[in-house]
């Protein structure tokens, strides 16, 4: 147990998105205990802001997009999955457009940008949700179960009919100094032909060599190959840890997925709030469950009641 954490100073990069195609920056700012993890842009005459929770998300092929009150932002899971990671309750996200730059498909940019400045403990305990009950979601081909634990974890397979890919398992037990080094660096993956459908689509037209692992019918169409023989699935328990960072709150608990995605991990996110008997938070109090289950989020402040990133006025 200790207390929540933010950025010890603002940091930014600039890449492209990956499904519109536009270039992007995202500048990351610390923010004050009890925030989560705020995205926000600002246009000539408004501020947009979409706090990063299970109920603003929004449908999207092939990647994790929230939004509200108009306000949009695709490809969240990555940069989401660095905050995670290196355990950064508090933040706003600043972007000048609608998506996150894709960077080389990883979480390793995010990761790096986010250690350049450092972190600083505030001033409140971090509260943990503990899960006491299994819970299950998906069906006999995609699934994702918890289960109760001392410590948080992952054990994630995926099977794909792909020489290079066929059975891959990845167990990770959770923390900073693992994340980094075994699943931050892991990119996005994707089928020549779904790379062709998707530009046939209008989306994916970010997409390259440069920010995605591309396998042929039979081999890898990146000349560096992979970074670690089990990218794949690396990168899967990458998104799942962006992805329950939706809920608002970590987990202590036990995540067994078997071939699961973005709809599937959101499935679990849900659940988790519609079951509040599988679950205590540590740390909290009984008023702070009752508004976490009926309001979708540990943090279910009005937005006008949220502290408000100065830097934007």
């Amino acid at each position: 147990m200790r207390n929540q954490k933010t950025l010890a100073h603002p940091t930014s990069l600039s890449g492209i998105g990956l499904h519109s195609g536009q270039a992007a920056t995202i500048t990351i700012h610390p923010a004050p205990a009890d925030t989560g993890v705020v995205f926000y842009q600002k246009t000539t005459n408004t501020v947009h802001s979409c706090p990063a929770f299970i109920k603003h998300l929004r449908p999207m092929d092939l990647c994790t997009t929230i939004g509200l009150n108009g306000f949009q932002i695709q490809t969240v899971e990555h940069v989401l999955s660095a905050l995670a990671g290196l355990e950064i309750d508090n933040a706003y996200l600043e972007l000048d457009g609608n998506e996150v730059p894709a960077v080389d498909g990883s979480a390793a940019p995010f990761v790096n940008l986010i250690q350049t400045v450092g972190a600083v403990e505030q001033d409140q305990p971090r509260t943990y949700l503990k899960i006491v009950q299994p819970l299950s979601v998906g069906n006999d081909s995609r699934s994702l179960a918890v289960y109760p634990s001392a410590l948080p974890k992952i054990s994630y397979s995926i099977d794909y009919p792909h020489p290079l890919i066929q059975n891959q398992t990845y167990i990770h037990d959770c923390s900073i100094k693992e994340f980094e080094q075994n699943i931050a660096g892991a990119r996005t993956f994707a089928f020549r032909h779904e790379v062709e459908l998707l530009w046939s689509r209008g989306l994916g037209m970010g997409g390259s060599l440069e920010n995605t692992l591309v396998l042929s019918e039979t081999g890898l169409m990146n000349e560096n190959g992979f970074r670690f023989h089990d990218e794949c699935v690396r990168h899967k328990v990458l998104d799942l840890i962006g992805d329950l960072s939706l809920l608002g709150i970590p987990v202590i608990g036990h995540f067994v997925a078997h071939r699961a995605g973005h709809s599937v991990h959101a499935q679990m996110v849900k659940a988790i709030l519609e079951n509040p008997e599988a679950w205590i938070l540590l740390n909290s109090s009984d008023e702070d469950r009752s508004m976490m289950v009926h309001a979708g989020s540990p943090f279910p402040k009005p937005m006008s009641e949220v502290p408000q990133p100065a830097y934007l006025y």
